[in-house]
């Protein structure tokens, strides 16, 4: 018995050594429990306080980067002229290296092939556009004249509508405010042509420009791949792709689009030309100059040569073959060049076009007009990165 009754006494004390054993681990266990709490928040904190002042820093690079093109927009012309041209080009280098070419030997064809393609072209067709601004101012007086007297029978069924119409006045008025402001564009426009070198700093765009196409050309991939290694690591596939978006909306529009204009140009100058339209070759080289904005150009040399074929010829046949000129221009550039060459992946609207083209122009002048569409095609893509990350996130989900 003695024996039994010892047992159950060591089994208690056993059950009860238990017992003691958990109540102490549960205590335990609760004090280190708040120990954990109190040294997350303090991490959770930290990492906030680091992605604020990541923004911060990237806003602040950015911010002077604008203070900085702002302030030196006046020598950055040459420069960013190099930096355009080396990455038009890139393909064709690209080209010529995988058939063996070093890069720099593909550099130098490049550039051969371009000087004498382009400088003879460039001559003759600024020797062109001088003889008809030439032309243009001359024969000015006349164009306003026979352009009155076109317009008399519509003056005059006004002047039976409105008996108190002066119609000799409003001739006079058309014939003065016409003839002197466009023989003065036309002389503006001439001095412009004749003097344009001079105007522009002859140094800066005629020996600093082609030595910097030249090493970007040349060290295009290089700048590629150093700027790839700089990237955010976490970041990295989501920037790549944006890039690659950026490089084929840029390439689409710069490309592309210069090759629409450059195509268009001739079409409408070679037409005119064709039909005898005196200054069809300067109207023309200007419609498809500023063809990139959408039916701009178009509509714009289409109204300048309708009423310069009413005001030269007498035979309204000119100006049914003027409308067929440019209701030709406009089907193949819709339905073959622009499908082929830009395709859809610019993206641009034309209202986004043109607002960049004067606030570019208006902040850095020359220089803005160069960059306007570049910077407006790269801010589209990011935009539209961004709506779709927008459309994914609980803000716009939210019920």
């Amino acid at each position: 018995m003695k024996q039994q009754s010892q047992k159950n006494n060591d089994i208690k004390k056993l059950v009860s050594d238990l017992k003691a054993e958990q109540s102490l681990k549960a205590e335990v266990k609760e004090k280190k429990e708040p120990a954990k709490e109190t040294v997350k928040s303090p991490k959770i904190h930290a990492v906030k306080i680091a992605g604020n002042h990541n923004a911060i820093t990237w806003l602040t690079i950015f911010l002077l980067f604008c203070v900085a093109v702002y302030t030196l927009r006046s020598v950055l012309m040459p420069f960013v002229a190099g930096i355009v041209l080396g990455y038009l080009f890139d393909p064709l280098a690209s080209r010529f290296e995988k058939w063996g070419m070093s890069r720099t030997l593909a550099t130098i064809l490049v550039f051969v092939v371009v000087i004498v393609i382009a400088v003879p072209a460039i001559l003759f067709l600024f020797g062109m556009i001088n003889e008809q601004l030439t032309v243009f101012v001359d024969a000015t007086p006349g164009y306003i004249a026979s352009f009155i007297k076109r317009t008399e029978p519509m003056l005059l069924s006004l002047q039976e509508k409105f008996p108190d119409l002066e119609i000799a006045n409003i001739k006079a008025v058309l014939k003065d405010n016409m003839t002197s402001g466009l023989q003065l564009g036309g002389k503006l426009l001439k001095g412009v042509i004749n003097n344009g070198f001079a105007i522009i700093n002859l140094i800066s765009l005629l020996l600093i420009t082609p030595v910097v196409a030249f090493y970007m050309l040349r060290d295009w991939d290089t700048f590629v791949k150093k700027v790839d290694t700089l990237l955010p690591r976490k970041s990295k596939a989501t920037i790549r792709e944006q890039f690659k978006q950026i490089d084929r909306a840029l390439s689409g529009f710069i490309r592309g689009q210069l090759s629409v204009c450059l195509i268009l140009g001739t079409y409408y100058s070679l037409g005119l030309k064709f039909i005898g339209l005196e200054l069809g070759v300067l109207v023309g080289f200007l419609a498809g100059l500023i063809s990139f904005i959408p039916y701009v150009g178009s509509i714009s040399g289409f109204v300048i040569s309708i009423v310069l074929a009413l005001a030269q010829f007498n035979d309204y046949t000119k100006v049914l073959e003027v409308i067929a000129v440019f209701a030709v221009g406009q089907f193949v550039e819709g339905n073959f060049l622009t499908p082929k060459l830009v395709g859809d992946n610019v993206g641009l609207h034309p209202v986004w076009v043109m607002f960049a083209l004067l606030a570019g122009g208006v902040l850095l002048g020359f220089l803005g007009l160069m960059i306007a569409v570049p910077v407006a095609a790269i801010i589209g893509v990011l935009m539209r990165y961004a709506i779709n990350n927008y459309k994914k996130s609980s803000l716009y989900l939210e019920d």
